[in-house]
């Protein structure tokens, strides 16, 4: 009997042992699928596509973790000393003015009876809040200049202005209410709060015990930092655990405790068809593969194992091509892994998933 005179079932349960004998690679169009092959998606690449497929190797693992330490709050935001303390507009600040005896510019002297000796009490003035000029009025003195200066070298300034007029004067100014030098803690803390910073310089954890600590696990909260337009992200466990990277805070920062359970997208001839999450000290690609089950002995081509992210400028190499970029400024990028070669999966190990990578 010819092919053609097979009942229908026949026909096809040849054609579907046929395919099966020549591999999954050649099933016909018409059967479904789990997803481009190996051959799709090297070849799009060679015709039309600007994104790159990059095989994934000890030095492109290398070159991710370096960008990745790159990013950390010692390499950005590190500083060895605290920032110094100085009164800003809107500070609200107190002078107060001793005279040696017996002159007495700012008030009377005092004659102790006991000893006969003469004393000068103080003279202190109104509290003053720094206008918008950085400027406070002090008699005698003037209008003086205080933005961008510490109390310290406000009082030096005042005593050169005072000099000839009081009598060996001595200054002493005090900031009363603090408005400039703060930071604001928000996020998924207990309390959101503007913690004032002073001379004794606050670190990025001093922040977190303020707000009255996360209100979710450690390992799941990320804590951002955004400082003069940079914004720079880590796990609160790898702060925890990495002294360097608890920095001192400067005015104006803003410190955010993000509770976003990290996941990844797993796809195709996979174990799981699912969006897998992961905790914010962060998962290596071995680790990811073991939680989506591994690959389909059945249905997947072990040497085409790709990861689909969005990745820094300056961790791909263009190589002369022009890349497309995101309005985030990031690069679409796919990697490969090829696991028939047994040196792959020690790759993995230090190859970091990234969120929103699919796998």
């Amino acid at each position: 009997m010819t092919l053609d005179k097979l009942p229908l079932i026949g026909r096809l349960a040849g054609m579907a042992l046929a395919a099966l004998l020549t591999g999954c690679s050649t099933f016909p169009s018409w059967l479904p699928s789990s997803g481009p092959s190996t051959v799709q998606v090297v070849e799009q690449e060679k015709v039309d596509s600007p994104i790159p497929v990059v095989d994934v190797s000890d030095a492109v693992a290398r070159r991710i973790l370096a960008a990745q330490r790159a990013d950390s709050f010692a390499e950005s935001f590190s500083t060895k000393v605290p920032p110094s303390y100085v009164v800003g507009p809107g500070d609200v600040l107190e002078v107060s003015v001793w005279e040696a005896p017996p002159a007495a510019l700012f008030g009377a002297a005092v004659v102790d009876a006991r000893t006969g000796l003469t004393s000068m009490r103080q003279t202190t003035f109104p509290e003053q809040i720094v206008n918008t000029d950085g400027v406070i009025n002090v008699p005698f003195a003037g209008a003086v200049p205080v933005a961008g200066k510490t109390p310290q070298q406000i009082e030096a300034d005042l005593v050169q202005r005072l000099q000839g007029k009081a009598n060996k004067p001595q200054v002493l100014v005090r900031v009363i209410r603090n408005t400039t030098q703060n930071v604001t803690v928000v996020g998924e803390v207990a309390q959101s709060v503007r913690m004032p910073l002073t001379a004794k310089g606050e670190r990025l954890l001093d922040a977190i015990a303020a707000a009255g600590g996360v209100r979710h696990p450690v390992s799941k909260i990320t804590l951002q930092l955004s400082r003069d337009g940079k914004v720079i992200a880590m796990p609160l466990d790898s702060v925890i655990q990495d002294p360097k990277q608890n920095v001192y805070l400067q005015p104006g920062d803003v410190v955010t405790a993000l509770f976003q359970p990290m996941s990844f997208t797993a796809l195709g001839a996979s174990g799981r068809n699912e969006e897998i999450p992961f905790e914010a000290t962060g998962l290596t690609l071995a680790q990811a593969l073991g939680r989506m089950g591994g690959v389909r002995d059945a249905q997947a081509d072990a040497r085409g194992v790709f990861i689909f992210r969005f990745e820094e400028p300056g961790v791909v190499q263009a190589e002369g091509r022009l890349l497309p970029q995101t309005p985030e400024g990031k690069v679409p990028v796919v990697y490969r892994v090829d696991l028939k070669d047994p040196r792959s999966f020690l790759v993995a190990q230090n190859f970091p998933m990234k969120n929103k990578d699919v796998v």
